[in-house]
């Protein structure tokens, strides 16, 4: 029977704003110039045999956000003359995230049996401005309105459904007769395969391989080699690093992996593993674990403090960035996720880092001197376009699951300096380094892999999504040393891969359950899915257990049912893990996964070795009789050992200029310029470099709360400024609420040295690594430091191969080592280079640099005790001073500085290190002894080291968090206040750093140097701390003013990157609001205005449900698929005096009540993705469903001695139910924010008066006492702009004072105004509530600031006036107390 496919019209596909950007961006790229873009989203519907589309409108009409007038899809309506007016299809190529999503909505709300897939399209209507005649594939900037790796473009208003949700012929095996052609060598045969499909094996692999089958007696078959070419590529094997290497002629002792391993073997204390599982795990401070019983749901924290551990895990996706920005990075994310997911027997992620290298990025609305446009691969993603889009590709995916993302970097490079001798080469980042990583936790019983863990028989399960024809051949994609050729697009193209994070999420869930039986854990081993998709996963699982293994290809869960063997048993499908589950086990997982609506497939088993100890790797397909078996191999024929590269390279060492910053000032722009003008000019363009200046449009758009256990976030200050040096991380919730050990993390990376000195390169970044994690309170300073070193290089780029040994050596056998730090985890990328032909049939090159990015992390002893760049005025601490500790010992070198680089030049000396080895100088260990005793005496005030920018800059970001004026005096630093001297004393990059003290805790803080420290002659009084009244630099040399700029105008300049990203990217006119928010220099910044005691514990009232007393009231923290924010909320609720317990939708819809909650809280997160609006499907999901969920929740409601909060998603789900909810006849719904872009941000609000209402409003259940209050608040959402249904309702809620909450300015005023009303809500609105009190839905989280000592900006001394929780315990607090 015939498939049937239906479409729905939905709303438009792009606001006013973002139309006029992206018209904008059309006519600024080409000649072809168009009048308007406009375009609706369209929803299309393939039926089951035997359903009609009556069947489904009706609920699907109710799920789908359709347009609510006829005009309001955005579709043009006026006739237009032949060729002015053009319609467009833009469809996935593949299933896509949304399908995926909106398939299981509708399977959830009960038509699983009718609906088979839904996906979606745009339909694009474009007026040009003079007829355009030509094709669809010819149009000039079809880049610009669709992803051509992911979508298609097809002309017409609607894609070919029938090809859309086509089920093609299965795809058969493959055999390469590599014997079978006389006379032909099975080499050539099989290297003329390999460059065909791109399996990027070397000569050694492919007679190997040869020889291998030869033996076996038959050629191979397509998954054979694919298999063999994903588990043995480089990026999976890492064939450089484990190489023999002969550089110059002389033959080296150690691998780079053997000098690497040298820092783990001279300092492994308190490492738990190391280089064998999917991160390295360490000890921790001991913690009391927080989870659901298993058999009683009810969160529960285990008696006492039990030994804990903690993970470390960096990762990078340079290639999938570098051809598809958002999706590259979102996978990126998601697959180090994953990685912290999979450690031993199952572990949890905890809080990321991110970083971006791209070159130039010749904004148009923000040129910059030194800016180089060179042009790109056809299939490459611009470096602008990276930046727009692989930020949110990579924040998304983090929000989505859940994870907050607390550091990162982002640099730009591109440069000939040095390579003037080859045409057309350049250094730089044309290929981007994508880095994501993060750290996790795992129960010690658990952080191994231990194979007798494992039964003979175990069960083989993959866990997550279907196999999808997506992302084939990544891992040997990333390892082609021909990037960016047109050869290898094709194969990229293929390597495309989609990211789902709420999958992920329900995977996650399962492995937490697992997890929180403790001894019980049914996973007796975990792998993630990654490069090279089963066909590595599986074989290294079994293997890593000592086993061998068959596995049934028709048993994995495919989208796709005509897909070959290849494709099945290779591609790279996201959002699964593999896992061995002994059979005693395996029920109570099924089980697990059914609670959780997360797919497996038991796709096999373990086979024990032979007699012999060999093992096989059987893959067997049931539907297949002329090929039943398309792998049987011995496990020895895929993982071959003893096989190592042999590398024999040269050194070569760059010719770069003498950098003469000053000459090259005066070349550039100084000419007509006086010594102050040309020094307030070089300060500008400095601010200016990325590098350097403001990250905020990188920052805000990612959540970095989520977990309730964030002590520090980028964000510093009452400002939100961000400039912080470390990411700080509580170690867990327990039982009194105050929690003072935790864990930091922080990253360092110079690779623009590297172009000068490769080593100092290596040294810098670890270095500099360490500087920013100092700013934490570490215990025992760096006894307890581990580093993660990712290595990026062109290795077979001429002298890249020797810079790359240089820089291991420099810190694996002699820094590290040295300072008693070990790298037990990291990886690399060594095809760094880009190369393509131009239209000019001209070749050009960008290599990149060398690049080493270290990221440390420690355990921290008390987390209220981080140090913050945050400047503390004389108003508020009386009279301070400035100390400069300069680690360099007076060296001022510029090569590889911001400076240089806004100058288009490189420099010729690097800064390095400076220590004096003759003299057994160990200056960075000193400085370190120094910190820990700075940080017991509690002296330190401000601290921010220099980096980026030099002193300068360390100087300006101090005075902009804590919006103050600066004072210095160079008479210590400069050689002499003439500009020659002045300009490296400012712009140099050295090691150093600059610490607030009072003015009479002078002697004390020498005195933490003095003992231990550097030489007494490094450290400098250099400067003072002015009034908020005098908000300017100042820099003087002897009695002369060099300079003196405003606060304001250096810190526009500072952000003058972002500002233009985020207008590129975001609402304009929002971009444009916080920009003019830095020039008010009487801003007070966020404050805590609290009409109570956060301290005070609440009697309870009298208790309204008689029957419940003598009993712990429960609350019912509710979640749906995706929601991520559930930890939080039961703490805070424990906290309250609650008991916290676990109810999964799945529970309600099989038959679950409520009628034992006194309380229910709906959780934030993304359930369903977000799909298809925010809080829609899981509402849908309780409306639709009128024989239990809708029923139960309507009771529940209905019940006068119950409450609802509803959070973030769980309030947008409860605006959806007000059918259901007594006295919510006026609330808004909540939709997307003003900004066009996600908000993570410290807001403002006030509590309105509301104890004293009358006509029918009773006191909210949840302020008591609260009202007046105006205090900070975590806001994290993408929909939370509140949408009345008409004036009169907003009215209507107004005048009865049932919205509670509001967003208030830094001055306490009621605020629609952006950033302060994060989303544009009307009157400020943050939450409702209903008439009688009972129910609260808000966007705002105050659950995540619950524990002491978290939060984003908490006042100095708050944390001993508060107690063992924040402020917004209250909240909870009041509803036990109305609970009695």
């Amino acid at each position: 029977m015939a498939s049937v496919f239906f479409s729905l019209t939905g709303e438009s596909c792009y606001t006013p704003s973002e139309a006029k950007k992206l018209t904008e961006r059309i006519n600024a790229a080409g000649s072809l110039q168009i009048a308007s873009i406009s375009g609706h989203w369209a929803y299309h519907v393939n039926l089951k045999p035997g359903t009609a589309p009556n069947d489904v409108i009706d609920r699907l009409e109710q799920l789908l956000p359709l347009p609510k007038t006829p005009d309001s899809a955005g579709a043009a309506t006026e006739a237009a003359a032949p060729g002015l007016r053009q319609t467009y299809a833009i469809a996935p190529r593949n299933i896509s995230p949304w399908s995926s999503k909106a398939t299981s909505i509708a399977a959830v709300c009960g038509m699983g049996a009718q609906v088979e897939r839904m996906e979606r399209s745009r339909a694009v209507t474009i007026e040009f401005a003079e007829a355009y005649a030509g094709s669809a594939d010819d149009l000039p900037f079809r880049d610009l309105i669709h992803d051509r790796m992911t979508e298609a473009l097809t002309a017409g208003s609607e894609p070919d459904l029938a090809r859309m949700f086509a089920q093609e012929a299965r795809r058969p095996l493959e055999t390469i007769d590599i014997f079978g052609q006389p006379g032909t060598d099975p080499v050539n045969v099989l290297r003329a395969y390999n460059e065909a499909k791109g399996l990027a094996l070397d000569e050694d692999e492919m007679a190997y391989l040869v020889a291998e089958f030869k033996a076996l007696g038959r050629s191979p078959n397509d998954v054979e080699l694919f298999s063999f070419a994903q588990v043995n590529s480089e990026h999976c094997r890492h064939k450089q690093f484990n190489a023999r290497w002969t550089i110059d002629g002389i033959e080296k002792p150690k691998s780079l992996f053997q000098m690497i391993r040298n820092t783990h073997e001279r300092n492994s204390q308190f490492t738990v593993s190391a280089y064998s599982d999917n991160a390295a795990v360490f000890h921790a401070e001991p913690a009391q674990f927080w989870a659901p019983d298993y058999s009683t749901r009810v969160w529960r924290l285990t008696k006492e403090e039990q030994p804990s551990c903690f993970l470390a895990k960096v990762e990078t996706h340079n290639h999938p960035t570098a051809i598809s920005a958002f999706q590259g990075a979102a996978t990126g994310a998601g697959g180090e996720i994953r990685d912290e997911g999979a450690v031993g027997r199952g572990s949890t992620p905890k809080a990321g880092l991110c970083g971006f290298w791209v070159s130039d990025l010749s904004i148009p609305e923000l040129p910059t001197p030194w800016d180089v446009d060179i042009g790109k691969p056809g299939h490459y993603t611009s470096s602008l376009d990276i930046m727009l889009d692989a930020p949110i590709g990579s924040a998304r995916y983090n929000n989505e699951f859940g994870r907050p993302c607390l550091a990162g970097v982002f640099r730009t490079l591109l440069s000939n300096d040095g390579e003037e001798t080859v045409k057309n080469a350049y250094r730089g980042f044309h290929k981007p380094i994508l880095i994501a990583g993060g750290l996790g936790t795992v129960r010690p019983g658990h952080a191994l892999k231990n194979p007798r863990d494992v039964q003979n028989g175990a069960h083989v399960i993959v866990l997550g999504g279907p196999a999808m024809l997506i992302g084939l051949g990544g891992g040997a994609a990333s390892s082609n040393a021909n990037a960016g050729s047109a050869a290898s697009a094709a194969l990229d193209f293929d390597s495309v891969q989609r990211g789902n994070p709420e999958i992920e999420r329900r995977a996650q869930m399962v492995i937490n359950t697992c997890v929180a039986l403790g001894d019980e854990n049914p996973i007796a081993m975990i792998h993630d899915v990654g490069a090279g998709g089963l066909s590595n996963a599986l074989p290294e699982l079994v293997n890593d257990a000592g086993f061998g293994g068959k596995f049934e290809l028709r048993q994995v869960e495919s989208a796709d049912n005509s897909m070959s063997p290849l494709q099945i048993w290779c591609n790279e499908a996201q959002e699964r893990y593999v896992l061995l589950v002994n059979p005693e086990g395996y029920n109570r997982f099924m089980s697990i996964c059914s609670r959780e609506r997360c797919g497996f497939s038991d796709v096999g088993t373990v086979v024990a070795r032979d007699s012999n100890g060999q093992s096989k790797l059987i893959v067997t397909d049931r539907d297949d009789t002329t090929a039943p078996n398309p792998i049987d191999l011995p496990m020895a024929t895929l993982f071959p050992k003893n096989r190592r590269l042999e590398r024999v390279v040269a050194s070569r060492k760059p010719t770069l200029a003498v950098f003469d910053p000053l000459a090259s000032i005066w070349e550039g722009y100084a000419k007509g310029m006086d010594d102050r003008a040309l020094l307030a000019e070089t300060i500008r363009r400095v601010l200016l470099v990325p590098s350097v200046g403001s990250k905020s449009f990188l920052i805000t758009i990612g959540d970095r709360t989520v977990g309730g256990l964030v002590a520090r976030d980028q964000m510093v200050g009452p400002w939100q400024t961000p400039v912080a040096d470390v990411a700080v991380t509580a170690g867990g919730f327990n039982v009194d609420g105050r929690v003072r050990s935790g864990e930091a993390m922080a990253m360092g990376e110079k690779p623009t040295l590297a172009l000068i000195s490769p080593a100092a390169s290596a040294r810098m970044a670890v270095v500099e690594s360490l500087m920013n994690l100092g700013a934490a309170d570490l215990r025992d300073g760096l006894q307890r430091v581990k580093l993660s070193a990712n290595w990026m290089a062109a290795v077979n780029h001429p002298g890249e191969g020797a810079a790359l040994y240089e820089a291991v050596h420099a810190i694996g056998e002699e820094l590290c080592p040295r300072l008693g730090l070990e790298i037990p985890v990291g990886k690399d990328s060594t095809s760094m280079k880009t190369s393509w032909t131009d239209g000019n049939d001209e070749v050009k090159t960008v290599t990149a640099p060398v690049s080493v990015v270290i990221s440390a992390f420690s355990v921290v002893s008390d987390i209220t005790k981080t140090w913050t760049p945050q400047l503390r005025r004389p108003e508020e601490v009386g009279d301070t001073v400035l100390m400069y500790v300069d680690l360099a010992r007076g060296h001022q070198a510029l090569g590889g500085s911001a400076l240089a680089q806004s100058l288009g030049r490189v420099g010729h000396e690097a800064p390095d290190l400076r220590d004096d080895l003759t003299k057994n100088d160990n200056i960075i260990a000193d400085y370190f002894d120094a910190l820990r005793q700075l940080h017991e005496s509690g002296v330190v005030l401000a601290y921010h080291d220099r980096s980026d920018g030099g002193l300068l800059t360390t100087l300006v970001e101090m005075m902009f968090a804590g919006r103050c004026g600066v004072d210095v005096m160079l008479d210590d630093i400069a050689r002499s206040g003439k500009l020659e001297d002045v300009i490296p004393a400012l712009f140099n990059e050295e090691l150093g750093a600059v610490f607030q003290i009072r003015k009479g805790d002078e002697m004390l803080f020498k005195s933490g140097f003095s003992t231990c420290g550097p030489p007494a002659g490094l450290i400098r009084k250099f400067g003072v701390v002015k009034t908020r009244s005098r908000q300017s630099l100042t820099v003087r040399y002897g009695n002369d003013t060099l300079v003196q700029l405003d606060r304001s105008e250096l810190q526009q300049w500072w952000s003058k990157t972002s500002h233009a990203m985020q207008r590129l990217r975001d609402n304009q006119a929002c971009a444009d609001a916080e920009f003019a928010t830095l020039s008010d220099d009487t801003d007070p910044g966020i404050s805590y205005r609290l009409t109570y005691k956060p301290a005070d514990t609440l009697s309870p009232l009298t208790a309204p449900i008689s029957r419940l007393l003598g009993k712990t009231p429960r609350v019912a923290i509710l979640r749906e698929q995706g929601v991520n924010g559930y930890a939080e909320m039961a703490f805070a609720f424990r906290a309250a005096g609650f008991d916290a317990v676990d109810v999964h939708m799945t529970d309600i819809l099989e038959g679950r009540s409520l009628a034992d909650f006194v309380g229910l809280a709906a959780c934030g997160g993304f359930s369903y993705g977000d799909v298809p609006a925010a809080g829609m499907g899981w509402a849908a999901s309780v409306l639709m469903h009128k024989e239990n969920a809708r029923r139960e929740f309507e009771a529940f409601f209905q019940r006068p001695d119950t409450f609802t909060l509803g959070v973030c998603n769980g309030c947008q789900m409860l605006s959806r139910l007000q059918e259901l909810i007594p006295g919510t006849d006026h609330w808004p719904t909540f939709v997307e924010n003003a900004s066009e872009q996600f908000e993570a941000r410290v807001s403002m609000v006030t509590i309105a008066e509301d104890e004293s209402r009358t006509g029918g409003v009773l006191p909210s259940v949840f302020l008591h006492g609260m009202a007046g209050s105006s205090l900070p608040v975590v806001v994290s959402h993408g929909e939370g702009r509140a949408l009345f249904s008409s004036p009169h309702a907003q009215e209507a809620i107004e005048k009865r004072g049932l919205a509670p909450i509001r967003y208030v300015d830094n001055r306490l005023n009621v605020t629609e105004a952006y950033p302060y009303n994060p989303n544009g809500s009307p009157g400020g609105v943050a939450g409702v509530r209903s008439l009688d009190g009972r129910v609260l839905a808000m966007m705002p989280h105050p659950e995540r600031t619950i524990v002491a000592g978290v939060g984003s900006y908490l006042p100095a001394g708050s944390v001993e006036e508060w107690g063992n929780f924040g402020p917004w315990v209250r909240l909870f607090r009041s509803a036990r107390k109305w609970v009695g």
